[in-house]
C-alpha cells in the first residue's frame, strides 16, 4: 500500500535506527553510510517518517524499531 520510494526510505531509517541503537557511529557518519547529502537531510527524513528526531531516538526516549521484513 506504499510508492517503492516509500518503502526504500522506509527500510533506510531502519538501518538508522538499527545504527543509533547500537550506538558505534556518529549521525555524520551514519548519514555518510547511508548516503544521505548531509547530516540535516537524515534528521528532517527521519523525523517526517519517526515523529521524532534522531537525537530523540537515540537517548532512548522512543524505541519502536521494526524488523525489515516486517516492513
Amino acid at each position: 500500500g506504499i510508492t517503492i520510494e516509500h518503502y526504500f526510505i522506509a527500510q533506510k531509517i531502519e538501518k538508522v535506527k538499527e545504527y543509533l541503537m547500537y550506538d558505534e557511529f556518529s549521525l555524520s557518519e551514519i548519514a555518510q553510510k547511508m548516503q544521505y547529502s548531509d547530516v540535516a537531510h537524515l534528521s528532517n527524513q527521519f523525523k517526517k517518517v519517526t515523529g521524532f528526531t534522531p537525537t530523540i531516538f537515540k537517548n532512548g526516549i522512543v524505541n519502536n524499531r521494526i524488523a525489515i521484513e516486517d516492513l
